[in-house]
């Protein structure tokens, strides 16, 4: 396990980074993530007795630490969502979900099964493994504090968001059905897969998070007794009991709690949009998210340090390359055709599929199911991969990309304010 209070020095400095650096990297090309896996490639390398980061060895602690963190994550995600819930408000995130992630996994899935040889139920899992995009390692790219109307308003930022906070529960089914194939073989589990796990799962995940949003919601705002109305005392831990909550209930009557905690999010900010209680909620939340962030992104870099890649070969390489540079752009930018984004935000859309912590949970998970026909220690490579790829990628591109769009999009404001005053004088 390490020397103990070398452990607790290590985590108080990477705390300590994550309350200073978002700051100091602010509209910066580089990120939070990236700082932290830097940092735990240089603490690896040196000669000192940290924890041993090997996921194959732990994994069922590398499971449960991604899970909380991903389940922080999309609280804060849907607490941020200002947007109201809709068939049209909500058009770019079903685009994505209904085209896009599908394309992914059979995608990743093809090039996993013809590059690598890999048996199909292994090539399936990678797909399913790498299709969702991130809300913990998105936070540039995504809806920012709830009181941030500009950033709430944007269409890239909201698309991202509300598409990590979705996606990531709706990548459970496609992972039960890569277990499923390494399990049972054939077909003959598609039946139970398409009753059990898509469809009972996903709606159950649904109705709770409604349920539970609603019943939150009219308690922090609504209550009778001013005792009971939590907006009123405004302690932020109580994001973190409605995510356990909502989690916890959701799991125990078999449906994704991912999903029903997004949706909880979603319904309790719905409850009183403007109140700036959801800012408190959110912002507890948040530094609870960066502080996981920061610890698991240092020990992914201590996985790499001690040679945690040997196993990645030049095509496993490739397809995490294919999947964040051709795949994700390509599916991402024919999903947005004919929807409310504009050519450039498509794009920026389209390229910013950030693969992160929740890749690293679905992994630990299945490989706890199932045995895939792959060493474990190949498929983690693979994956672990693909997310430095991304964490380097996309940390670096993201703040001078939104930056960039951020201005135009003031630009075309003005430009709009300024036609619209002479014209208001002539009336």
């Amino acid at each position: 396990m390490g020397n103990p209070d070398l452990i607790f020095t290590v985590a108080g400095v990477a705390a300590l980074l994550a309350a200073t650096l978002p700051r100091l990297l602010n509209r910066r090309p580089f990120s939070l993530p990236l700082a932290c896996l830097l940092g735990g490639l240089l603490l690896y390398v040196l000669p000192l007795e940290l924890p041993d980061p090997d996921p194959v060895a732990h994994r069922a602690l590398v499971e449960h630490a991604t899970e909380i963190c991903v389940l922080i994550s999309l609280m804060g995600a849907g607490l941020a969502i200002n947007r109201p819930f809709g068939r049209r408000a909500w058009s770019s995130t079903w685009r994505l979900l209904g085209w896009t992630l599908p394309l992914t996994v059979l995608a990743v899935a093809a090039a996993a099964y013809g590059l690598l040889g890999w048996p199909l139920a292994a090539a399936l899992l990678l797909g399913a493994v790498l299709a969702p995009t991130d809300p913990v390692l998105a936070s540039d790219v995504q809806v920012g504090e709830p009181v941030d109307s500009e950033k709430a308003d944007d269409e890239v930022r909201f698309t991202l968001t509300s598409e990590a906070g979705l996606n990531d529960g709706l990548a459970f089914p496609l992972v039960y059905a890569a277990i499923a194939l390494a399990v049972s073989g054939g077909v003959g589990w598609i039946a139970e897969w398409t009753l059990v796990d898509l469809l009972y799962r996903c709606a159950a995940g649904v109705v709770c998070g409604l349920l539970i949003g609603k019943g939150l919601g009219r308690l922090f705002f609504r209550a009778q007794k001013s005792d009971l109305r939590l907006a009123e005392h405004r302690d932020g831990f109580v994001a973190l009991a409605a995510t356990f909550l909502a989690y916890g209930l959701t799991e125990l009557v078999h449906g994704y709690g991912f999903i029903a905690v997004f949706v909880t999010a979603c319904t309790i900010r719905a409850a009183e949009r403007s109140h700036g209680y959801n800012g408190v909620l959110h912002g507890f939340i948040e530094q609870i998210e960066r502080l996981f962030t920061a610890w698991l992104i240092l020990l992914l870099g201590g996985f790499v340090a001690v040679g945690g890649l040997a196993a990645l070969t030049w095509r496993g390489a490739a397809v995490g390359l294919l999947l964040l540079l051709v795949i994700r752009p390509l599916t991402g930018w024919l999903a947005e055709l004919g929807g409310r984004a504009g050519p450039r935000e498509r794009v920026a859309t389209a390229f910013f599929g950030i693969r992160g912590i929740g890749s690293l949970f679905y992994l630990a998970y299945a490989l706890g199911q199932a045995d895939f026909g792959v060493p474990a220690e190949e498929l983690w490579a693979v994956v672990a991969f693909t997310v430095l790829a991304s964490l380097a990628i996309h940390g670096i591109s993201a703040s001078p990309v939104m930056n960039r769009l951020d201005r135009l999009r003031d630009k075309k404001s003005d430009e709009n304010a300024e036609d619209a005053e002479p014209a208001a004088q002539h009336l």
